[in-house]
């Protein structure tokens, strides 16, 4: 009695095949629309326009005619904006791992580093649309402050100083959004990020004032230093050789070192 040969390619298992990958472009757009779901990242972005109007009316009322201007209204309105966008920054990363939420994340995206790619361009599309809206508004606030004042309105804001402003932007959200990534929790994250906004400045100056050698290269190694040239009127290239320099020490070498650690650091 012969047996039956059996078809082999009948039988034989079927490889499982993967769905493909979601797209980065849909991991971006969750990652903006979790920077406004929570309560204090959507009161940080609302009070960018708001803060806006209080500096045009405050202007518009008390300043001289000489500070009724565009170039006036809009590096005014940047400085609330480079202290409130890196705690966006912070939040967007710290808060995931402070509220234990970073498990359901990386559960449905296992590839962390698409997951904190999608952060850092999420980040950077807020930034710029921060950006372009307090220039708009300081536009606005121009035309309107003059129509008061019955002056005319000037637009001295040359091109490139609009450029870098949303340079220095671009920068400090970075550097929080470094922090956020190596503390990865929510209060100290924000201390540390404060604590290098307003203590390092002020230790620095303090040792500039003490030591030559660090009045005349100190730049090279303090970031909040050598960023304040990125809003000066004019810039030069040792400045902007400076401001690369300290922007490797402080984000670029931290933020890798700190994405590398949170590829390979157990989730709990």
């Amino acid at each position: 009695m012969s047996t039956p040969a059996l078809d082999t390619r009948a039988v034989a298992p079927r490889l499982a095949t993967g769905r493909p990958p979601i797209p980065l472009a849909r991991l971006v757009d969750v990652e903006v629309r979790k920077l406004v779901d929570t309560r204090a990242s959507r009161w940080l972005l609302a009070s960018v326009p708001l803060l806006t109007l209080v500096v045009v009316t405050g202007v518009t009322l008390w300043g001289r005619d000489a500070e009724v201007t565009f170039g006036m209204h809009t590096t005014t309105n940047m400085m609330p904006l480079e202290l409130l966008l890196p705690l966006v920054a912070v939040l967007s990363v710290a808060s995931e791992w402070s509220q234990r939420s970073a498990l359901t994340t990386f559960a449905l995206v296992p590839r962390r580093g698409r997951v904190v790619a999608a952060k850092a361009a999420a980040l950077l599309v807020v930034t710029l649309a921060a950006t372009l809206t307090v220039v708009v508004l300081s536009a606005i606030g121009t035309v309107a402050a003059a129509q008061v004042r019955g002056i005319e309105a000037v637009w001295d804001l040359p091109l490139d100083l609009g450029l870098r402003l949303a340079v220095a932007n671009v920068l400090v959200v970075a550097f929080g959004f470094g922090v956020g990534v190596a503390i990865r929790s929510t209060a100290p994250a924000m201390v540390a990020y404060l604590g290098f906004m307003f203590v390092v400045p002020m230790i620095s100056s303090v040792v500039a004032g003490l030591w030559t050698w660090w009045a005349e290269n100190g730049a090279w190694w303090d970031l909040s230093w050598s960023a304040s040239f990125v809003t000066a009127p004019e810039i030069t290239g040792e400045q902007w050789a400076q401001v690369a320099t300290s922007a490797l020490l402080w984000i670029v070498v931290p933020t890798t070192l700190a994405v590398r650690r949170l590829l390979q650091v157990e989730i709990r």
